[in-house]
């Protein structure tokens, strides 16, 4: 047994065709697929499922994929901890952020990022929360920016930054009295937040008292983006919560909207990188949260 046998495993495995495995992995479809049969021989159990219409994962299949996943991400980081000896801050590194932090923050870091670490070849991801966590621990990304303690085991985090929340009322609102705002008196009928699996909506939920699920008119909107909300808000349709880096020093978004600071300290969130705890290449995190540090957007403060 092999890597490049485990890596013929987990392709079959996530792409459900040997044909678009062997594309993957750069190796003809009767290769990989004799390869694949010599190692179930070999362990003496059935991995896939073969027939005309599709590639079935067994269930000690799928043990043997989620073990061979944990292999070639080793490997992968042995070899980054050798390349990692020879120069700390260069190579390639997996960053993922969640959509309600990426759109702000990576426009504000990554040219002094580049300028500061030239040897670092940097790969984007965009995904929520739990993904990203998941995507961690499998060895699919290497860093990402988030804004809850982890809930997956095996993670380490640097905190970069607090970020308060700010309301979002269409022009003219009758709670918009010129004055910061207590959250707890918005009326929940109107509150608008993104679909479930975003954080910073079970965030104000929790801020205003609300249960995530509850059958409270306006709570759901479906939305998968902060963009769709804000036009929601400034057609009249409810009021919301906006990341402050989003409104910026100046508190403007677009025009029919007024943003309100909130008066309680609850509405803020705490942004952090977090990274497997058995990552090597600790000088290159270091390095990539002191240029945050040093670029922060607009609206938040050094944590």
């Amino acid at each position: 047994m092999n890597l490049r046998d485990l890596e013929y495993v987990v392709a079959v495995a996530e792409e459900g065709h040997f044909g678009r495995a062997s594309e993957r992995c750069h190796v003809s479809q009767p290769a990989l697929s004799g390869q694949i049969k010599k190692l179930e021989d070999r362990l003496g159990v059935q991995l896939f499922e073969r027939t005309n219409r599709r590639v079935a994962v067994t269930p000690i299949g799928a043990e043997v994929v989620e073990k061979a996943k944990r292999a070639l991400m080793i490997a992968e980081e042995i070899e980054d901890a050798a390349a990692a000896y020879s120069d700390p801050l260069a190579g390639p590194l997996r960053f993922g952020t969640i959509p309600t932090i990426g759109p702000f923050l990576l426009p504000a870091i990554l040219r002094p990022m580049k300028e500061a670490l030239p040897k670092m070849q940097l790969t984007l991801r965009e995904d929520v929360t739990q993904e990203l966590e998941r995507k961690l621990t499998v060895g699919e990304i290497d860093v990402a920016v988030t804004a809850t303690d982890p809930k997956e085991s095996g993670i380490e985090e640097i905190p970069l930054y607090d970020e308060p929340f700010r309301v979002a009322l269409p022009d003219g609102h009758p709670l918009d009295s010129g004055q910061d705002l207590d959250v707890t008196t918005l009326n929940n009928a109107e509150l608008l937040l993104l679909k479930d699996g975003h954080c910073l909506s079970d965030q104000v939920a929790r801020l205003c008292g609300l249960a995530r699920k509850a059958n409270v008119k306006g709570l759901d909107t479906q939305a998968s983006s902060l963009e769709t909300i804000v036009g929601l808000v400034a057609a009249g349709a409810g009021i919301t919560f906006l990341p402050a880096s989003m409104v910026g020093d100046a508190n403007r978004v677009r025009p029919g909207i007024t943003i309100r600071r909130a008066i309680n300290k609850a509405a803020s969130r705490r942004v952090r990188m977090i990274f497997r705890e058995t990552f090597p290449k600790r000088a290159l995190l270091a390095a990539m949260s002191a240029v945050i540090l040093e670029n922060l957007p607009e609206g938040v403060t050094p944590a």
